[in-house]
C-alpha cells in the first residue's frame, strides 16, 4: 500500500466536535522524494523507493551520491520502499496530502528498547507465593520452568526474562484526526511505537 516516511514529534491532545478531549500523536510526514522506481522487468517486483530528510554530502557514500543524482535530488538520510503508487515519476516530491482522503492508517516503527527485563514486566507474570513465611527473594521469580523427570528438559519458547523492546512493530487501523499540509503534520489518534524523533512509516 502507498505510504510515506516521517518522524514522530510527540503527543498532544485535541478536542472533538462534541467537546471530547482526544489524545493523539503528532507525526512530521514527508515531504518524501521518489529516488527509485522498481519494476518487474528490472527488479522482479514493483515498488517505489522514497527518501526522507536531508543528509550531509560528506556522510553519503559515492555510490549513493550517484543514486540520488540519477533521481535529480539531494542526498537523503532514510530510504524505504512502498507499493501501490500509481503514476509517479523519478524525483517527484510526495507530501502529507497523500492522506487527505484517508481515515485510517497503519504505522510501522521500532519500539522503545527496555533492555533486559524479568518475567513480571516482560510477560506479566504475577510472581511466586507470598511475601511471608521466610520467603524474601522469590517474589518476582518465574517459578518452575520444566518437568522433574520426564521430559528432562525445558521446552522451546518458554517465557523467561530477556531482552525487551527495540523491535519492528506495526500498529494497525489508527484513526487520522487531522492533516496539516502547511507544516507537513499528521495527527493520529492514540499512541504509536517509538520514541520522540524516531523514524516511522505510515501506510494507507
Amino acid at each position: 500500500m502507498p505510504g510515506l516516511l516521517g518522524k514522530k514529534i510527540g503527543m498532544t491532545s485535541v478536542f472533538s466536535a462534541e467537546g471530547k478531549n482526544i489524545p493523539c500523536t503528532v507525526i512530521e510526514l514527508g515531504p518524501c522524494v521518489v529516488t527509485q522506481i522498481k519494476t518487474v522487468e528490472t527488479d522482479g517486483y514493483e515498488a517505489v523507493q522514497l527518501g526522507f530528510e536531508e543528509a550531509k554530502e560528506k556522510n553519503t557514500t559515492a555510490p549513493m551520491k550517484g543514486h540520488f543524482a540519477k533521481a535529480g535530488t539531494t542526498s537523503k538520510r532514510h530510504l524505504a520502499e512502498f507499493t501501490g503508487f500509481e503514476q509517479v515519476t523519478l524525483g517527484e516530491t510526495i507530501t502529507v496530502e497523500l492522506f487527505n482522503d484517508c481515515s485510517y492508517v497503519d504505522v510501522i516503527a521500532t519500539s522503545k528498547g527496555r533492555g533486559f527485563q524479568g518475567v513480571v514486566k516482560r510477560h506479566g507474570f504475577g510472581g511466586v507465593g507470598q511475601a511471608t513465611h521466610g520467603q524474601d527473594d522469590r517474589l518476582r521469580k518465574p517459578g518452575s520452568i520444566g518437568a522433574c523427570s520426564y521430559p528432562a528438559k525445558v521446552f522451546k519458547g518458554m517465557r523467561m526474562g530477556g531482552h525487551m523492546g527495540d523491535e519492528r512493530v506495526t500498529t494497525h487501523n489508527l484513526q487520522v484526526l487531522k492533516v496539516i499540509p502547511e507544516h507537513n503534520l499528521l495527527l493520529i489518534k492514540g499512541s504509536v511505537p517509538g520514541f520522540k524523533g524516531s523514524i516511522v512509516s505510515v501506510v494507507k
